[in-house]
């Protein structure tokens, strides 16, 4: 039996698309506003501009504890794999974002901790997610953007 293709519009609107491709324009514009960004170090805001940053390393920011995270907690936290993780964690550390420190309560693991250009990041991102929201609520409408997130939040619990 062939598929029928007459209603086919449903692929590119439902739901779970919709809300990917939101979550892409949210993203792409809180990297944006963060390259932007004066207080970020010009060699960050250099990688951001020029599209080396992307969400994925927007896991870190999102995901990494203050007082640090192991390796596979910061994965899990993130839903991704730990090499997955480890790579992002390796480029993030290259650019002076993070560092890792021995874990003092398990010798075999370390503990993946904010610099103090980490944390700098860390207040840009709070910035750029702010402005961002701010972004979505202006284009959409507080009560719409207020349904929106009292819907994610229940949907996601």
């Amino acid at each position: 039996m062939p598929f029928h293709t007459e209603h086919d519009g449903w692929r590119q609107t439902h739901l779970g698309h919709l809300m990917h491709l939101a979550l892409q324009r949210f993203d792409a514009r809180v990297l944006a506003l963060m390259a932007a960004d004066d207080t970020v170090p010009l060699a960050l805001s250099n990688l951001a501009a020029r599209g080396r940053l992307s969400a994925s390393h927007v896991h870190i920011t999102r995901h990494l504890a203050l007082e640090g995270s192991r390796l596979t907690d910061l994965a899990a936290r993130a839903g991704m794999t730990k090499q997955a993780m480890g790579k992002l964690v390796d480029q993030c550390e290259a650019w002076g974002l993070v560092t890792r420190e021995p874990d003092l309560r398990d010798a075999r693991a370390s503990r993946v901790q904010f610099t103090t250009i980490g944390l700098a990041w860390l207040a840009a991102f709070r910035r750029a997610v702010a402005q961002a929201e701010a972004e979505l609520r202006a284009a959409v409408g507080t009560e719409v953007a207020t349904v929106i997130q009292i819907g994610l939040e229940a949907y996601a619990a």
